[in-house]
């Protein structure tokens, strides 16, 4: 069996930061990505996907995001190039195709078993599979005898498919904002939800929101101490999707209140044929190979305090949402949380 100092549990945003952040302390780590390259969760979002941070605040540490213009809005495929970029110049030993299917302790260590039947003993690891691994597709009313099409922001590309289609959109997030106002280019699309949509100004007296937050200390305060449940989420939005919101392309109603056949019943009684409902409502963690460890609550979200366990020493976490701050779980924000890992894991490891 391999002897390994640090196992890394993904690749992506999260796991490259990790690694980066670790090599800094003088550790070796390992990262263990599933898919065929070092992207993460990032090749499978749709095909339009734009961030909602410019690029001077959407770089992971040691590398700021190449392009430019620094004020621009990257997409999806930027995104992915730059991270297998990242992957390429870290001196780190990353391994692509390498799924974990759990994580055992050793005494004072771990043993990862991988798919196909590989074991590594590490000293430690971090697990960096993040938040956007596993799509959340709560129960709603009725949906279980719906027999139209149901499908997940996750297996969304592009509006195409869904030309002439009635389209139902669950979510009031940034990426069913998004994909509904696409989507309201080819079909009739309803975004439906529980509560308003609430949208942010991207820019205000000429800057980006994101620059606001950073003055404030706000993209940094260690709120994730005191948000249990995250706050809904806002739309960062230039104006478009509030006019297209306004114009009823989407429209806006209150979610469903019942679902069968090929109909769903709004809340004014009406019932109406729908072939698709496109649920975007989310992540949540994606960590089950560390359920033998009991690290995990009945929910499988990680039981920790600003990143590091607080079950097993020797585990740690990277890309969680609301880990520590609101920009823990993205590009801006995983690499300060990543550093605070990777040193509470070598001072862990020098006193063992």
């Amino acid at each position: 069996m391999e002897h390994i100092d640090v196992a890394v549990i993904g690749g992506g945003q999260s796991g490259l930061a990790a690694a980066q952040a670790l090599l800094r302390e003088r550790l070796q780590p390992v990262v263990l990505e599933a898919s065929e390259r070092a992207a993460g969760s990032w090749p499978r979002y749709y095909d339009n996907l734009t961030l909602f941070s410019p690029a001077r605040y959407s770089s992971l540490p040691g590398m700021p995001f190449p392009g430019g213009d620094p004020d621009r809005y990257p997409h999806r495929d930027e995104v992915i190039a730059y991270l297998t970029a990242y992957a390429a110049r870290l001196d780190a030993d990353v391994r692509t195709r390498s799924r974990v299917t759990a994580v055992r302790a050793d005494g004072p260590g771990f043993v990862v078993e991988l798919e196909g039947g590989g074991r590594l003993a590490a000293r430690a690891v971090v697990a960096a599979s993040g938040t956007f691994g596993r799509p959340h597709r709560p129960g709603l009313p009725g949906l279980e005898r719906f027999t139209g099409a149901v499908l997940h922001a996750a297996d969304y590309r592009r509006p195409e498919p869904f030309a002439g289609q009635r389209v139902v959109v669950v979510g009031a997030g940034n990426s069913a904002v998004q994909i509904a106002a696409e989507l309201a280019a080819v079909a009739q699309v309803t975004l439906a939800s529980r509560h308003p949509v609430k949208f942010a100004r991207q820019r205000i007296l000429g800057r980006d929101l994101h620059f606001w937050l950073k003055r404030i200390g706000l993209d940094t305060a260690p709120l994730g101490r005191l948000v249990r449940t995250p706050p809904t989420q806002l739309v960062i939005d230039d104006g478009h999707y509030r006019a297209a919101v306004a114009d009823g392309a989407p429209d806006r109603r209150e979610l469903f209140t019942d679902a069968e056949g090929s109909k769903v019943t709004w809340a004014d009684g009406s019932a109406e044929a729908v072939d698709t409902i496109l649920l975007a409502t989310g992540y949540r963690p994606d960590l089950p190979y560390l359920a033998s460890l009991g690290a995990l609550d009945g929910t499988g979200h990680p039981l920790h305090r600003d990143g590091a366990s607080s079950v097993r020493p020797g585990l740690a976490f990277t890309g969680l949402e609301w880990q520590r701050s609101l920009s823990s779980n993205s590009l801006r924000g995983v690499g300060r949380d990543a550093a605070r890992a990777a040193r509470r894991l070598a001072a862990h490891l020098s006193s063992t």
